[in-house]
Formats: structure tokens, sequence, C-alpha cells
């Protein structure tokens, strides 16, 4: 996400790196590059005109304390003027109502029906809210299927009419059905076009006057850049939508989207996704955003995703094993489903600071674990709880079972032991180092 965008941005820094002050010159040539930086990355010339002169505005007027060199100081310039761009601060999100109605909209492909799964998931296991999900799409066929779908997968009510063909209707009989079943948050999926059209936008602003909705997102699919920001322009002004929602982060995105819209329509982005999996949803943060566009990391963000998946009372229940040295493959197993729910590998070590250009154009992803899991499933039980156990003829028999040879079992096995240590000391320290362990607890 946003790699090209930060690798400029990088270069831009590299004017005013080693200098003794700001001047003139210097500001004057990294402000040229960071204007470049942000064009190339889809934003509009005059958005990108009006942030570099706030940021030159600022770099001139300040004066440089002898602890913060000038890179630093215009990094964290940067940085401000970043969060400031996209919004400054986190919006509200308003689901107070009975039910509270959140109408869905956007361009087709932009990934509403998804979103719209993602955010049930979220309500649901976040908010502990009963959802219901309303399949108002009534031009596209698979819309319905693919709701239906989601809905059961993560287990929320879905209001449906196949054979009707006014989705205002479908809209309001759903909010009958809501208060009839108690539901305290409906989430209706309106149609999408290829393009804008009045049809689409009258069906949708027909719908809005209809349920009096508490939220209306409007879905931007991120790679689309500028286009998709005048797609919003158009959309909010006949919606008048309450927030924007950024999808498909994880593909090759340029960032334009996400740094201009807010500046062009006044519409705060509320929540930001990526990848298929329901419990990929994030709520958008500006100040986090900016870390990670400028290679920050985001730690925050690790460790609130970290807190959704560990409970305290297994916590302490593996805190112990650690202590008296008796963690073992099993548990090890167990925390590695644990990471894994909480999203893309490759995306958790972005946040950590230092580690995202590390890994730049390293593959990693979840399958990346496979062939450990393959070996680990290929043991007993009673070899995962005691890799003691585990002689060369029984590695031979993991290595044959996991499809793996005996020198992956062996290094496999001196990676473990390692860690065990490495975690036993990490343990001990003040705050604990462990997903799971004290540093990450609620």
């Amino acid at each position: 996400m946003f790699q090209n965008l930060q690798e400029r941005l990088e270069t831009a820094f590299k004017n005013i790196k080693g200098q003794a002050k700001i001047n003139d010159l210097n500001v004057a040539n990294t402000i040229k590059d960071i204007r470049r930086a942000l064009i190339d990355a889809d934003v509009n010339f005059k958005i990108a005109k009006e942030f570099t002169d706030k940021v030159k505005e600022k770099a001139t007027g300040t004066k440089v304390i002898n602890s913060i060199n000038p890179s630093q100081l215009m990094v964290k310039i940067v940085q401000d003027e970043l969060t400031e761009l996209m919004g400054g601060e986190p919006a509200e999100f308003n689901i107070t109502g009975n039910p509270a109605v959140i109408l869905i909209a956007g361009l087709q492909g932009s990934g509403k029906t998804t979103f719209t799964g993602k955010l049930a998931t979220y309500l649901k296991t976040q908010k502990n809210k009963n959802v219901l999900v309303v399949a108002a799409d009534i031009y596209r066929p698979a819309a319905i299927d693919q709701l239906t779908i989601l809905a059961e997968q993560i287990g929320v009510d879905i209001y449906k009419e196949p054979d009707t063909k006014d989705a205002v209707l479908i809209a309001q009989n759903a909010i009958k059905e809501a208060k009839l079943k108690n539901k305290n948050v409906v989430i209706i999926d309106t149609a999408g076009r290829l393009a804008v059209d009045e049809i689409m936008m009258n069906e949708v602003a027909d719908i809005k006057a209809a349920v009096k909705p508490t939220e209306i997102l409007f879905v931007v699919d991120s790679m689309t850049g500028q286009d998709a920001v005048n797609t919003a322009k158009t959309f909010n002004e006949r919606l008048d939508f309450t927030g924007v929602v950024l999808t498909k982060l994880d593909g090759d995105t340029r960032g334009g989207a996400a740094l201009s819209i807010q500046y062009t329509v006044n519409k705060p982005i509320k929540f930001m996704s990526s990848g298929e999996k329901m419990d990929t949803l994030d709520v958008f943060y500006p100040d986090r955003m900016a870390q990670r566009i400028l290679g920050m990391g985001d730690i925050t963000s690790l460790v609130e995703k970290a807190q959704l998946q560990y409970d305290e009372v297994e916590a302490k229940k593996l805190e112990k094993k650690i202590k008296q040295n008796k963690f073992d493959f099993q548990d090890f197993l167990d925390q590695l489903q644990q990471i894994k729910k909480m999203g893309n590998i490759k995306d958790l070590m972005g946040m950590i600071p230092g580690v995202g250009k590390a890994i730049k154009d390293v593959d990693v992803d979840n399958d990346s674990f496979k062939g450990i899991e393959a070996m680990i499933h290929s043991m007993t039980p009673a070899e995962r709880k005691d890799p003691d156990l585990i002689n060369p003829s029984r590695k031979i028999r993991i290595a044959k079972g996991s499809g793996k040879k005996i020198e992956d079992v062996n290094a496999f096995m001196k990676q473990f032991e390692q860690m065990k240590q490495m975690m036993k000391m990490m343990n001990n320290m003040p705050m604990g180092g462990f997903p799971g362990m004290k540093g990450f607890r609620k």
C-alpha cells in the first residue's frame, strides 16, 4: 500500500538530509520532489500544490532546535499536513436509532457487497450489534447470491425479495422486518453501475428519502485513483453522504484517492479494507495512515489487532508455560492461527517501524506458514506436547508426512528452540514482548 509514494517521499527528504539547517534552497528542492511524488500518486495538481505550499510555509518559518535535525523536522511537518489532508481526526460512526440504518452506495466493482459483509462482521463482533443485511441490488442477481453466502458465513440474517423489482420497497420492507425481529442495525446494499447514470442516482436517492439512513457510506475502489474522487464528488452532490470507505488497499494503489477524497468532498474516510476475508475491515485513522505512508509503521493498529485475538485468560496460561519453559509445538500452532486471524502477514509486518521497507520486495503471505503447519500436523499429540520425544526416526516420519526434507525438520526444530529461549527472555521484560503477553493485554 502506497509503496511507490513512500519511496518517492524518502527520495525527497534526502535533499535536506545531512544539512545543518533549513534554508530556502533545500526546502525548494524538497518541496518540488514532494509535489511530484503526490502527482505521481494520482493526487490532483491543485491539491498537491496547496499541500506543498503549506509544508513550505511551515518549514521556512520554523526554527530547528538542537535535538532535531532538519530532515526529521521536514518529515514531521509533512506527517502533520498528510494527517490534516486526510481529515485530521478519526470520524465518528453513528449507529444510534431503532434500528440504525446504513446505506451503502458506489459504482459496480467497487466492493460494496463485500464491504457490507465486512461491516456486518465488524458491528456484530466488535460492537455487539444484532445486524440485518439487505439485498437491494435488483439488477445483478449475483449480488443477492453473494450477499446470501456472506450472511451465512458470518452468521447474520439477510432480507431479500428476489422477485421484486422495486429497490425502495425492498428497503422499506427490510426496516419493518428489522423492527419485528429486534435488529438494531440494518445495512442496505444498493445497486452499482459501471458509470454514474441518472437512473442509478435517482434510485439510491429515493431509497435515502424512504428509509432516512443514519449513515450513508460511499465505497471507493482505491485502485481507481483520481477517477474515484471525481465519482465521489458526483455522488455527494446527490446523496450528501456521511462518509467514505476505501477498499482494495492491498492492491496496486497509488494512494491518490486516500489523499484527495476528504479534501474534495469534505467528507471523512470512515473505514478502509483489503482482501476478501470478512475480518479485514479497519477504522480509518488519518494520523496512523500518514505514519504508514512515511514508512513509520503503525504499532498502535498492530497492538489493537492483537488485542482482538488474544483473551486474558489464555494469555496468562501461555505466559505461565513460557516461564516454566513448557511452550510446545501445539502452543506454537495455536499462536500461529491467532496471528493469521489478525490479517495478511506482510501487512502486519509493515506496521512495524522499519520492517515495511525491508520486506517490500519479499513475497510474504499466510501461505508461507503452510510448511511449518504441515510439520506440526504430522506430529503425534504426544510429540507436540513434548518436543524432546522427537528422535531421528520420528523426524523421518514427520518429514515424509509433511512432504518436507529431514533438513527442513531439523532447521524448524532448531528455530523453535531458539524462539522458546527468546520468548522466555522477552516475557521477563517489564512490559512483556509477545502477542498474548503482558504488553498486549487489554
